[in-house]
């Protein structure tokens, strides 16, 4: 666990980057709420708020009734607004929720500067910073989603730097001069299979519940794509009316492609533009394809004579890689390029469904709903996006999200049986 005065300095920066993440957003902007799944930009900024004064601190609260409206799903806490409703809630106002974010953060920096806060707390703070820098992913996919179904495509942020080509760093946004070479076959990496370790090992270091207990798995060997999907690869499959062959299609993704009247991935306004946080760019054809929903992904590559790799052969592929060196929101991109490191980029969905570890314990108490409630009808995803801060990241780290889910920075990697 670190020192106080590390964990002050941590959260400094963590709560100044979810303000700058909103900086650029209109009051209206933080206000709305365009689908169920998105919250208002307002909702987390108040919401991460709430979770250090709920879970880490004692003594009055700032108001109340924020328990109430910014609570988010930890039913042993108490009720809360519907989520599909967060943004029909206008009530505090912006300038409000900035005033309980400086409140609560002058209260978490006088405690850990007066030694006020035991071991648990402190635990408990670490677990609201990483809970924070996952909203903050939140406020940059759900504001896509906003200014993205917008009339005119407005862009979030218009000085944002061009995607580049991983493999030298040259800008590889528009495949013009400079520009890397046109990407050709997916190339394969034959891996050994054998016992596995999988999960994060009880050393000290941080991880989320679900990230344990570490266990030895029998993995076949397997062979995996060096470059996660790249556009091209959509386009084809596209060209060849994928989403109109029902018999590439796992039933449920039939059926989210007819009710929803899916004809390509999420943001793509033909098969040359698609909508970036940076505005309307052309489709990079060399670049990793992106907002593919699990559907999507495992269609394509059925599509390419492939499958997607469970979550641990992509571990096993990714071990010798480090977690924090790829694309990350840092970069201040935000958008994929032609990466094609493990971490970053784009969160890459495995065939695993999200279950429990053999001898999963969660949280005890209510932060115990933070991960272990959700272990139905989702499907896990590794490696980080774009819009993933540096260093929240591990090689154990599990996302999960539901398959028809398109909205996240989410693309995938295939995988062949040796």
């Amino acid at each position: 666990m670190r020192e106080a005065s590390e964990l002050a300095s941590a959260f400094r920066a963590v709560r100044a980057r979810t303000t700058a993440l909103c900086a650029p957003l209109s009051v209206e902007d933080h206000q709305v709420q365009p689908m169920a799944d998105a919250s208002p930009a307002r909702w987390h900024l108040a919401h991460t708020t709430w979770f250090f004064e709920a879970f880490v601190l004692d003594g009055p609260r700032f108001d109340d009734a924020f328990e109430f409206l910014f609570n988010s799903y930890y039913d042993a806490v108490g009720p809360r607004v519907e989520r599909s409703r967060r943004g029909l809630v206008t009530r505090p106002g912006l300038d409000r929720v900035h005033a309980y974010r400086e409140a609560v953060e002058r209260r978490v920096l006088a405690a850990l500067a007066e030694d006020r806060l035991d071991g648990a707390a402190r635990a408990r703070l670490e677990l609201g910073l990483h809970h924070e820098q996952q909203h903050q992913e939140l406020i940059l996919t759900d504001a896509k989603y906003l200014l993205g179904t917008q009339p005119f495509w407005p862009a979030y942020r218009t000085d944002l730097a061009a995607p580049v080509d991983g493999r030298d760093g040259r800008d590889g946004r528009d495949g013009g001069a400079g520009a890397a070479p046109a990407a050709t076959a997916t190339t394969w990496r034959a891996l050994d299979g054998g016992v596995v370790r999988v999960g994060a090992a009880d050393d000290g270091g941080f991880a989320f519940d679900n990230e344990r207990p570490a266990h030895d798995v029998i993995v076949r060997s397997f062979a995996l794509a060096t470059a996660p999907l790249r556009n091209r690869e959509v386009q084809g499959f596209l060209a060849d009316g994928g989403y109109r062959e029902p018999r590439l299609w796992l039933a449920d993704g039939w059926h989210a492609v007819t009710a929803g009247g899916w004809t390509a991935p999420l943001y793509w306004l033909d098969g040359e533009r698609q909508y970036t946080l940076g505005g309307v760019r052309a489709v990079d054809p060399d670049a990793t394809a992106a907002h593919l929903s699990y559907y999507e992904a495992d269609a394509i590559a059925r599509w390419l004579g492939a499958r997607l790799p469970t979550e641990v052969e992509w571990g096993l592929a990714a071990r010798a890689a480090a977690p924090d060196d790829g694309d990350f929101a840092d970069d201040d991109r935000l958008h994929p390029g032609r990466d094609p490191r493990p971490f970053g980029g784009v969160w890459e969905w495995t065939a695993s469904s999200y279950a429990p570890y053999p001898g999963f314990r969660p949280l005890a108490g209510a932060l115990g709903e933070h991960n272990g409630k959700f272990m139905s009808g989702q499907q896990v995803l590794r490696g980080g996006s774009c819009l993933t801060p540096r260093g929240h990241v591990r090689a154990t780290y599990r996302n999960f999200f539901p398959p028809g889910a398109r909205w996240q920075m989410s693309g995938a990697r295939l995988a062949r049986d040796a």
